[in-house]
């Protein structure tokens, strides 16, 4: 009978995002950064932004207590920086979150009508649009329709097309009425500038 050799778990870095230190197995880099004085003295040469031995790039990290990180690995040779990777990853996270927090993010309210919608049902509605308009939220306005109203198509047409009209000057459709199922569809966003 065969016997199983056991099999020893490969060594992978904690972050497979880059490579760093004993990782980078290239034998020469591409070093760029900023603290090149730092470098240049534990090196005891200058060093500048240019092509060295992984090894000795590695040697310097390690008496700077930083890291070798390779910042992009598909160049040719890979063009590393001598950091702190922990401070680097937090730095980058911290970055992500900024960033996510200034994208806007797209709010939409919906306003539902039927086929026969009365007067003061509509302004009361339309009150409601402006008003979601205004906060930057877009509006999704629809009218269902049930049972046999579907035959009124051109009345809901005709009230969404008047919503349009409405609310022309703080909003734009992005699409003329259109009939899905039992749904005639309109969705109008706020005018840049209008908030």
């Amino acid at each position: 009978m065969a016997r199983l050799r056991k099999r020893t778990p490969r060594r992978v870095s904690v972050e497979n995002e880059h490579r760093i230190n004993g990782f980078i197995r290239v034998p020469e880099i591409r070093l760029v950064g900023d603290n090149f004085d730092e470098i240049s003295e534990v090196a005891g040469k200058d060093v500048t932004s240019d092509i060295y031995n992984t090894r000795e790039a590695q040697k310097w990290a390690n008496e700077l207590e930083l890291d070798l990180v390779e910042i992009s690995p598909k160049a040719v040779p890979p063009v590393c920086k001598i950091i702190d990777y922990k401070k680097f990853l937090y730095q980058r996270k911290k970055k992500e979150k900024e960033l996510k927090a200034k994208t806007a993010k797209t709010v939409i309210k919906e306003i539902r009508f039927g086929p026969n919608t009365d007067e003061h049902d509509f302004e009361f509605k339309l009150r409601h649009a402006r008003k979601f308009l205004e906060e930057g939220a877009k509006v999704k306005s629809y009218v269902h329709f049930r049972g046999r109203s579907i035959v009124f198509k051109d009345r809901g047409e005709l009230l969404l097309l008047r919503l349009m009209k409405e609310v022309d000057d703080i909003g734009s459709a992005e699409y003329l009425p259109k009939l899905e199922g039992r749904r005639m569809t309109v969705v109008i966003a706020p005018r840049k500038g209008k908030k």
